[in-house]
């Protein structure tokens, strides 16, 4: 709750649940906490952002009024679902006879016999359960669990030599890869040693030396 001696606001912040390409609403209760007529109005640093409804009215004594504030649809999220958008609140007193719908447009101008006050609000963006503000994460990460469930079915059904024989072939595949590597970085290397020794001890011509290598490497 934020509060003053005219009027109350709940909630203290305004949250709204963001989707993509959707409105996002969220509702503000303003209570009146004196015996006077009181005057509020909303403004906002979005002003083409959000829709306020309404964004100016009067309420009666140890009254309240509700506002609805629509977020207009978005495109995108905004950087680590922060927002920088903030709501001011303004409330002074006016007379019983004041027409809530059409409030004087000097109503809050700030004059030396006049006391208004003043609360600000900030924004605050909340996603819907199992949702995410990076697109494809939360699925990919749903199908990897999803094929790791798979794969711990299938042990489940296989025998103790299936299992070790599974492992066994996962070994042995991983040390081929590793000789493999191995294997062309030295192969790479020893190339590599042989062309500077050819080239300094002869003067091969640049076919010769092309010949030379691939009878090196490829065996021909």
């Amino acid at each position: 709750m934020v509060g003053g001696a005219l009027i109350s606001v709940y909630p203290d912040d305004l949250t709204f649940l963001f989707e993509l390409d959707k409105p996002c609403y969220c509702n503000l209760k303003v209570v009146n906490n004196s015996e006077h007529h009181v005057a509020f109005k909303v403004k906002t640093t979005s002003p083409r952002k959000y829709f306020v409804r309404p964004n100016a009215s009067v309420v009666q004594p140890w009254d309240s009024c509700t506002i609805t504030i629509t977020l207009q649809s978005q495109k995108e999220y905004p950087p680590d679902m922060q927002s920088k958008d903030k709501f001011l609140i303004q409330s002074t007193r006016v007379a019983a006879s004041t027409d809530m719908d059409e409030i004087p447009p000097d109503t809050f101008n700030k004059e030396a016999d006049k006391v208004i006050e003043e609360m600000k609000l900030k924004v605050v963006y909340t996603l819907p359960s199992g949702s995410s503000d990076d697109s494809g994460v939360t699925s990919s990460a749903n199908r990897s669990f999803k094929q790791g469930g798979d794969d711990l079915s299938m042990l489940k059904n296989a025998s103790i030599e299936e299992i070790q024989t599974i492992q066994r072939l996962k070994d042995e595949r991983d040390n081929n890869l590793q000789q493999n590597q191995q294997m062309q970085r030295e192969l790479v290397l020893y190339i590599d040693l042989f062309t500077l020794h050819v080239v300094s001890t002869h003067c091969f011509s640049s076919v010769q030396l092309l010949v030379c290598l691939s009878i090196l490497t490829f065996g021909f």
